[in-house]
């Protein structure tokens, strides 16, 4: 049991002499003694790590698949599900989790300030964005979604889920079903996923690598709003090699189920998954039917306009191995808050009033749940947007959740294995608790429970003395810091000014040139080192010059490193970039651009083919520590770009490759790479900057001001400051610690930004290291 404590909980005390801390985190011997595990096929390590490649592709990580990561790490494999997003191998080794929160800061401060962060770049190899944070960020990301606790219940809310007909004071022109399809009714094309769409919620496309093997429906093109719907749900289990079709259901518009097949896997079976799909082993046993069976009568069986109806479609079609172009998600249809999704169990419940998933069935019906998707889209259709957003389904779903939380489950299995349990009731069921220590006047909180304690401090230097004594006495801490958002003016200017500083140094100039030059030759040369944006010609000049402006930054440094000085058709030309405010430390931030952790070992390629990925498997010398083969698509086009990237385990691998794919064989352009995949997805969406490169930016007089005054909560002074004190803090901690830095983000009537995270396990040879900031 904790020691009671001296003074009233909640308010500032005096710090107290470390304890020492415990060997490991909860139910990390119970997590290596039950259930099949994909970690289990890895090498043995002596230490936690995690994977070099998230699984994302946009690398944006919502709230709820950081409270997977955070709850898997604290509690282990045997309690709950592994994080759908990334890998943490040999979690028996983590010793704790620390969250650092950085709460008024996002990743527009992280790369306006770039620099100054250098400590907590070079401490924190992963790198992921976060959507801006909901009012409840806190409680969101340990799985709290609402602050009430279930004692705080109004009667309205007790007993049995509200009717939706209950009237409530709500906006309908905020509501994010309203905010995408307005309020008039729409069309069925309208609700069809685009390709974007389906490309950034990852559904199987024709050309993507890793549906090379995917078989593709018969479509035509000519999809209309009378085009046929198709209700579809496949069951599935867990194999040698991942999870395979069990079960698939087709119901036609009127309701008639026109497929029903179980459906024997290729590979061994190592969970049939029988609380979710209902199949056990005896119902599978007699199966003869395969996977190419269903796909080829599924193939026959849909018309060419077919539009496939069903609920995170995308793991429907992923398990058929199928590709179609025409597809309605329910899940993405009825649009919710922070990118989280309503279950369709829920949606059956409020919009249409059925009672679907019943808790005394083993299982899901396939059937009746294709059904339930289809009628919800024809709900969607007949009625509209705007009579959706009345229901307000958000506080639907919010009841729901503090009702099911107010339900205690009987015993701690049931606890863990709860969907909905937060992190907070899976360590009070196992006797433990969560330390939160943060500043008085910090509007963002956890709910008061009896299994965190909370120190609240009186200052950021105060939380940081507190954190050195109590983070090694608890499994799991959460740590904040709070410093002063930025005005809405000089967010927006800021956003404007990274636009165009991104622009200036991926721009260069190169000359002098010859008036006779052979411009299609010049063009040549430079689009050879990577995806040309425009490339004009200078003539104020009195020999003309080009401005290039790339695509990638590294191109452009490609080019720099390459041409600058040599001699063109006897004239020595110089290519650089243009000088301003915002490119005069350019060569410093290159530099620790190419030393960022999450750039170590990965590679720039420029002149790669179609077949690229086919030769390299070809060259077993290249295979030394290669991790992954990133080959970026045009987004309007689906085709592959002319560049890529390749990922290595080590520095050394990445250069011995790098010596090889430069060479006389294979007469490719390259260098280490400058910027990780998470900023390309970042840069594509602030908004568009029309200013030429070489504009002078006058900073505002708001940002002058703070820096002439030194301010210490301005955020450039805090990355600096605060980014040494935390990884100082981190250097300290026993070796297996999960840490995470989270940027959350902003949000205001202005506008939203979002997030950034970072995150690392501090290793076994580190705990002699001295820091990597002094």
């Amino acid at each position: 049991m904790e020691p009671e404590r001296e003074g009233t909980e909640g308010h500032p005390r005096k710090v107290r002499k470390r304890r020492q801390a415990p060997n490991k985190l909860v139910g990390a011997a119970e997590a290596m003694k039950a259930g099949w595990d994909l970690e289990e096929s890895q090498p043995e390590a002596k230490k936690a790590h995690l994977s070099t490649i998230l699984f994302t592709d946009n690398c944006e990580v919502t709230h709820d698949q950081l409270c997977e990561l955070l709850k898997y790490a604290v509690l282990g494999k045997s309690n709950v599900p592994k994080p759908s997003w990334c890998q943490l191998f040999h979690q028996n080794h983590l010793n704790n989790v620390v969250v650092f929160v950085l709460q008024g800061m996002s990743q527009l401060h992280f790369y306006r300030f770039y620099l100054e962060f250098g400590c907590l770049r070079k401490a924190f190899r992963h790198k992921f964005r976060l959507p801006p944070p909901s009012s409840d960020f806190l409680a969101d990301i340990v799985g709290l979604q609402m602050k009430q606790t279930a004692g705080d219940l109004p009667k309205t809310m007790e007993g049995s889920l509200p009717s939706p007909n209950s009237k409530a004071a709500i906006n309908l022109q905020n509501d994010p079903i309203i905010q995408k399809f307005g309020s008039k009714k729409v069309s069925l094309t309208r609700c069809l996923l685009t390709k974007e769409e389906m490309r950034t919620f990852h559904f199987p496309l024709q050309g993507f690598p890793d549906c090379e093997n995917f078989v593709l429906t018969k479509h035509n093109g000519s999809i209309t709003d009378n085009s046929p719907l198709f209700g579809l749900d496949c069951e599935m289990c867990l194999t040698s090699k991942g999870r395979e079709l069990t079960r698939i259901s087709l119901v036609s518009e009127g309701g008639c189920c026109v497929m029903d097949k179980l459906v024997k896997p290729e590979n061994k079976i190592l969970d049939h998954l029988s609380s979710f799909s209902g199949i056990t082993k005896n119902i599978l046993n007699p199966v003869t039917t395969k996977l190419k069976d269903v796909q080829r009568q599924l193939k026959a069986l849909l018309p060419p306009d077919a539009v496939l109806v069903g609920h995170s479609l995308d793991l429907d079609l992923r398990a058929l191995k199928m590709i179609h172009p025409y597809v309605i998600d329910t899940s993405l249809l009825y649009v919710r808050e922070q990118g989280r999704r309503f279950k369709l169990k829920f949606l059956a419940k409020v919009i249409l009033g059925k009672d679907i998933q019943c808790p005394d069935r083993l299982g899901h019906d396939a059937t009746e749940d294709a059904r339930t998707t289809l009628e919800l889209a024809q709900y969607f259709l007949k009625y509209g947007p705007k009579k959706i957003a009345e229901l307000n389904l958000e506080a639907l779903a919010n009841c729901q959740e503090l009702q099911a939380a107010s339900q205690e489950p009987r015993n701690t299995a049931e606890v863990l294995q709860h969907p909905n349990t937060s992190i907070l009731e899976c360590l009070d069921s196992m006797g433990q608790k969560l330390l939160f220590l943060t500043r008085e006047t910090d509007a963002g909180e956890l709910p008061s429970s009896r299994n965190c304690q909370t120190i609240k401090c009186l200052s950021n230097k105060e939380v940081l003395e507190q954190a050195r004594v109590e983070i090694p006495l608890f499994p799991f801490s959460i740590v904040q810091f709070s410093f002063k958002a930025f005005s809405s003016i000089l967010t927006e200017e800021m956003n404007k000014r990274m636009r165009i500083k991104w622009t200036e140094i991926t721009t260069v100039y190169a000359g002098p040139f010859s008036k006779n030059c052979n411009l299609r030759a010049l063009k040549r040369l430079f689009k050879s080192f990577g995806p040309v944006q425009s490339m004009t010609f200078v003539l104020e000049t009195h020999q003309p010059h080009l401005c290039i402006q790339y695509e990638v930054l590294e191109a452009a440094q490609l080019a720099i490193e390459s041409l600058d000085g040599i001699l063109l058709d006897g004239t020595r030309i110089k290519v650089q970039r243009p000088v301003t405010e915002l490119t005069l430390d350019c060569d410093t931030l290159v530099h620790e651009l190419q030393g960022d952790s999450e750039n170590q070992g990965t590679l720039y390629l420029s002149g790669v083919s179609e077949t690229f990925k086919e030769q390299l498997l070809q060259e077993p010398r290249l295979f030394l520590g290669l991790e992954a083969v990133i080959l970026p698509k045009d987004l309007k086009n689906g085709k592959q770009k002319k560049y890529c990237f390749l990922k290595f385990k080590s520095f050394g691998s990445a250069q011995r490759a790098l010596n090889i794919l430069t060479g006389k064989d294979w007469k490719l352009k390259g260098r280490h790479a400058l910027t990780p995949r998470h900023l390309h997805a970042w840069l594509r969406g602030l908004p568009p900057e029309s200013s030429p490169p070489g504009l002078r930016v006058v900073p505002p007089r708001l940002e002058q001001e703070a820096l002439q005054t030194l301010k210490v909560d301005h955020p450039k002074i805090a990355a600096w400051r605060w980014g040494q004190k935390i990884v100082k803090l981190y250097n300290t901690l026993c070796p297996g610690t999960l840490c995470l830095i989270l940027l959350p983000g902003t949000k205001s009537t202005h506008g939203s930004l979002s997030g950034l995270g970072l995150m690392g396990i501090k290793e076994e040879e580190e705990s002699t290291n001295p820091g990597l900031c002094s």
